[in-house]
């Protein structure tokens, strides 16, 4: 196992913006939108065609900040990002935007909840 990199929340904040920056950059937007297309509406067409271009473009910019390639690195930044995201208001709010690439957005009516 690697050492981890100090990650504080100005480090989380710093990736997270890097990432929203590579997920809105002319290509990647590209093959989103294609990825976005051909899953329609469809949760689990998300998760096969949208979701790795999600993480892979996140395995790229992670790798500058010290985390390893691949699975491993990838884990460890979302653990260290979830525990930050309970105390740190903005950095939830930046994960969010990153997984609204590939979590169609959850609308909850009280109508649903009524006839549950």
């Amino acid at each position: 196992m690697t050492d981890l990199p100090v990650f504080t929340s100005e480090v989380a904040k710093a990736v997270l913006t890097d990432v929203l920056t590579a997920l809105n950059t002319p290509e990647n937007t590209k093959k989103l939108a294609e990825a976005k297309e051909n899953s329609g509406n469809e949760m689990l067409k998300m998760m096969q065609f949208v979701f790795p271009i999600v993480v892979q473009i996140q395995m790229d910019v992670i790798k500058n900040y010290g985390f390893s390639e691949g699975r491993e690195g990838t884990v460890q930044f979302v653990q260290l990002l979830r525990a930050l995201e309970r105390e740190d208001p903005e950095i939830a709010q930046l994960h969010s935007q990153v997984r609204s690439y590939f979590l169609p957005p959850v609308t909850i009516s009280s109508s649903t909840e009524a006839s549950l």
